[in-house]
């Protein structure tokens, strides 16, 4: 099973990754591991990508399709799920000749579907422990703490982060939505895409998934 997980933030794509990851036996390539393990090895394109990090810059296109090839040139992986790349069409174009140079094939695309009102909610509902010794999120909605307002880790203050904020969540999702047309209708043409709701329970989420791939 090879799979790519696309979708809005808030979408549940990490949830399903480790999912996927425990009950499948795949193994997940995110960017944002792959990124912290170039850096702390001070390999060549982790030495590009720490000062474009540090600024909170975007790590462009091609360095991060840099670092999914030497992932996948020193330690193919047989079985995977892609969490987070690829994210742009350029970058579905570079994993495309990627893969063909490994003898690999994608199974499906799964594009966990939801509308920018629910990420809005869903997101916005984060409170997080302005403790930086702890930093651990809650929410709302779906994970409260035990004690309104107070971190059940430390006891710290819960906070609104400013990029949880309605007005920096929509500004996210423009961005998104502009990065992964072109790619969502890259992979319907070549009829990899699978819609998947991500509007239900996790479990059901997970199912749905499993029901849109080819039998195994």
């Amino acid at each position: 099973m090879r799979l790519v997980l696309v979708g809005a933030p808030g979408s549940g794509k990490g949830t399903q990754a480790e999912r996927l990851v425990a009950r499948q036996g795949l193994v997940c390539v995110g960017t944002g591991d792959i990124l912290r393990d170039a850096i702390k090895r001070q390999t060549d394109v982790g030495k590009l990508a720490k000062p474009l990090i540090d600024e909170g810059r975007l790590v462009p296109d091609e360095v991060v399709n840099d670092l999914v090839a030497e992932l996948f040139r020193t330690n193919r992986p047989e079985r995977f799920v892609m969490d987070g790349y690829p994210r742009t069409y350029s970058q579905a174009i570079a994993f495309d000749a990627l893969l063909k140079q490994q003898y690999l094939s994608l199974d499906a695309v799964v594009n966990l579907t939801i509308s920018d009102d629910e990420v809005v909610r869903r997101i916005g509902s984060r409170r997080c422990c302005d403790n930086k010794a702890c930093l651990t999120c809650f929410n709302l909605a779906f994970r409260p703490p035990k004690t309104d307002g107070v971190c059940d880790k430390c006891g710290g203050k819960l906070v609104l982060r400013d990029d949880d904020k309605p007005e920096t969540i929509r500004r996210r999702l423009v961005e998104f939505h502009a990065n992964t047309e072109g790619l969502l209708a890259h992979y319907r043409r070549a009829g990899l895409l699978r819609d998947v709701p991500a509007t239900d329970g996790m479990e059901a989420i997970y199912d749905n998934i499993l029901r849109q791939l080819p039998p195994a």
